[in-house]
């Protein structure tokens, strides 16, 4: 597939003709990567993530509950992408309302893996991932709560990217966690990732937790022969596969070799990081979604009183994960069990914190596992629990709103894809893109 930069140096007229060709390719796919072909703005076509508002497009956030809805505004970052030579087009599949690791939540059906159609292509934007991995999307537009787009990035075998929290604007953008919530690319190669986060970015004044910088061009300044302190903290890999600890070691000789210095750190048990994002998340989840009731926003049941209408809309418009995690938020935030679950979770994420804030007092970046192994089989997670630690080396940047960025690095023996992340300081985005732009070149990675 050609590249997101070698697109944009197309004609208007050979864009229009690559679009055509995408929507042919995807409709012919089997991944079910792609819910529907909207199409909005010209230039080049990005995938959207089914929870981004673009208007005039049906955006359900994968739930039935949102089936009918019609989006009458525009998501910042959609509006930024089209004022940079690109266009909005098709509808990522996604874990309903972004809750899950493995897109079997959508209630549009599993999206399958181009490595292998039997496996997962990861969540919650495992559409967007497929897509670029097959084939059938340049680029696409994911987000990330709690490792959302770097999971799926990882299991399907291409880049994904969270920026840090504030530094693109999630006015638009379905809530989940408003606190964790970031929308970031997932793209072919880095270059491609630092031109789609370049074309994103920006203070809005309207999203009240948007940070003001002074925009600064990353994808015409990448640097790839930067020399920087990498920290990798060796205890995390001892939880990860023998395969995946195995390309972390390949990939340490790697950047060493490049003229890296790689030094060993520690960091508190992964444990807590799932548990204090499992009770932050699911709390402002169920605080987030008690306005799709059937009177404000949502599909309506049928019914015979008020309550009856809330409580069939509700039951028969959420799927199982949806419910489980709004029953766990209202819990931790119940009379009786706030101060002992969601205040202590928040005072364990300043200490997640603060263990980062001082491993980058003497690294630039973090190298880390993205998921412990690579993408399960369609239905092997039947234990929520699993699925929950599937994501244990992701939460913690999303807890301390910090930018990360997975790239693949090898393969495992059946030919799944191998991705490792690498952690930056918050609004460090350029050692960040620098970096991983030097790893891209270390490890030669092959499709």
């Amino acid at each position: 597939m050609i590249t997101l930069k070698e697109a944009l140096q197309k004609s208007k007229e050979e864009m229009a003709e690559l679009r055509i060709e995408l929507e042919g390719l995807a409709k012919e796919s089997a991944l079910n990567a792609y819910v529907g072909f909207e199409s909005s703005g010209e230039g080049v076509p990005i995938l959207i993530k089914d929870n981004i508002q673009v208007k005039g497009w049906s955006v359900t956030s994968g739930s039935k509950i949102l089936q009918g809805y019609i989006a009458p505004y525009e998501a910042t970052a959609i509006t930024n992408l089209k004022s940079k030579g690109m266009m909005a087009f098709g509808r990522a599949n996604m874990d309903e309302f972004a809750m899950g690791s493995t897109t079997e939540s959508s209630c549009y059906g599993v999206t399958k893996n181009p490595h292998g159609v039997d496996r997962v292509a990861g969540g919650s934007s495992g559409g967007s991932a497929a897509a670029v991995a097959g084939g059938i999307a340049i680029a696409a537009l994911g987000s990330d709560t709690g490792g959302s787009i770097r999971q799926p990035a990882s299991y399907c075998g291409v880049v994904g990217m969270k920026p840090t929290y504030g530094r693109v604007s999630r006015f638009g953008l379905a809530s989940y966690a408003s606190s964790l919530d970031q929308i970031g690319p997932i793209t072919q190669n880095v270059e491609d990732a630092a031109i789609l986060y370049d074309a994103i970015k920006g203070y809005d004044s309207k999203d009240s937790t948007s940070a003001e910088f002074e925009n600064e061009d990353i994808a015409n300044n990448l640097n790839p022969e930067r020399k920087l302190t990498i920290a990798v903290i060796d205890s995390y890999v001892e939880l990860a596969s023998s395969d995946i600890q195995k390309a972390f070691g390949d990939t340490i000789k790697r950047l060493e070799e490049a003229g890296h210095t790689i030094i060993h750190k520690e960091m508190s048990n992964t444990k807590y990081d799932i548990a204090t994002y499992y009770i932050l998340a699911t709390a402002e989840a169920a605080t987030n979604l008690a306005r799709y009731d059937g009177i404000r926003y949502g599909s309506r049941a049928e019914a015979k009183n008020t309550a009856e209408l809330y409580f069939n809309t509700r039951s028969e418009g959420f799927g199982d994960e949806v419910k489980r995690r709004i029953l766990l938020g209202n819990f931790v935030l119940s009379s009786g069990y706030y101060d002992a679950y969601y205040l202590k979770a928040q005072k364990v994420r300043h200490l997640i914190r603060n263990e980062f804030n001082k491993i980058f007092d003497e690294a630039d970046l973090i190298l880390s596992p993205v998921a412990p192994s690579v993408a399960p089989k369609i239905g092997a997670l039947h234990d929520p629990l699993e699925m929950y630690k599937s994501d244990m080396y992701t939460l913690g940047i999303n807890l301390a709103g910090l930018p990360a960025i997975s790239l693949p690095v090898a393969k495992d023996g059946e030919g799944m894809p191998i991705g490792l992340q690498l952690i930056a300081k918050a609004f460090d985005e350029k050692i960040l893109f620098d970096g991983a732009a030097s790893m891209e070149k270390a490890v030669n990675y092959t499709k």
